[in-house]
């Protein structure tokens, strides 16, 4: 049986990702403490104003911070008025990085505001220094090309990527598996990342692209699972009993290093690459 890989948490939502992330960054820093994960990053959406406190709680800890943002990206610039976005996770790597990402998030509200803070190719080109990317989730521009059937335009998209940001770009894969059949939650992700992830690894193999596993982490403990979904009822302005609301998959628990390992255990490199 081979060892655990070493693993840190790089897609999280706090509770500055308003109505939607439900971890307390005091407890984000204890839970990484208790554990001993070295490090965690913060990747709110569309905002950096949880920094401080996640910095300094991290900090307090004894946990390295690593500040992010799941930005929303427009794939015809920001000066496109529809409604059309993708998501991308964006990692400060260094002091430039930092400052770079403040450049970005503050460009996409003021600049780029439109139903969302939005960036787009051009302007991740020009601030491009000290960050790390991720191609995030569903919501991400591969996977959604994949789901579109356009194969060759997520192959180009990660291209692009992979020329502007080099070694610094990373596709990333994500498992949310409903196993237990009593819960209420979306059982339609799952296959749905199963078809998008073996096409990324794919592209990622054949180009030479980093892969990275992550849960997109929204709430600290599993059995928080139902007190989120409370909150995305707030958040979307529907009653817990309709049929049509939006419903996560509950797989969004702050997992543990062990329980990482395990979903990801055919794809070691993707845990290491954390």
């Amino acid at each position: 049986m081979s060892a655990e890989k070493n693993f840190v948490h790089l897609h999280v939502h706090t509770e500055y990702s308003l109505l939607d992330g439900a971890i307390r960054c005091a407890d984000l820093a204890k839970r990484c403490a208790e554990w001993g994960m070295p490090a965690v990053a913060m990747t709110d959406h569309g905002v950096m104003y949880g920094a401080v406190e996640f910095y300094q709680q991290c900090k307090s800890a004894g946990v390295k911070p690593i500040i992010g943002c799941e930005m929303y990206v427009s794939p015809d610039g920001i000066d496109n008025k529809e409604k059309k976005y993708n998501h991308l996770l964006l990692l400060a790597e260094n002091d430039e990085g930092y400052h770079n990402l403040i450049k970005l998030v503050s460009r996409s509200w003021v600049d780029g505001f439109y139903m969302r803070p939005r960036t787009d190719h051009k302007d991740l080109e020009t601030y491009r220094e000290g960050l790390i990317v991720c191609s995030a989730c569903l919501g991400g521009e591969l996977p959604q090309k994949i789901l579109a059937g356009d194969i060759k335009g997520a192959e180009e998209a990660a291209l692009w990527f992979k020329q502007t940001f080099g070694e610094d770009y990373y596709i990333e894969l994500q498992r949310h598996e409903v196993t237990d059949p009593n819960i209420n939650a979306n059982r339609e992700t799952f296959p749905l990342q199963q078809k998008v992830n073996a096409v990324l690894l794919d592209i990622a193999r054949r180009n030479g692209i980093k892969v990275i596993c992550s849960n997109d982490s929204h709430f600290v403990d599993e059995e928080n699972g139902e007190a989120h979904d409370r909150l995305i009822c707030l958040a979307t302005g529907k009653d817990l009993n309709d049929p049509t609301r939006m419903l996560y998959t509950k797989q969004e628990w702050f997992k543990t290093q062990a329980e990482m390992n395990a979903i990801f255990a055919d794809i070691p490199e993707s845990l290491s690459n954390t």
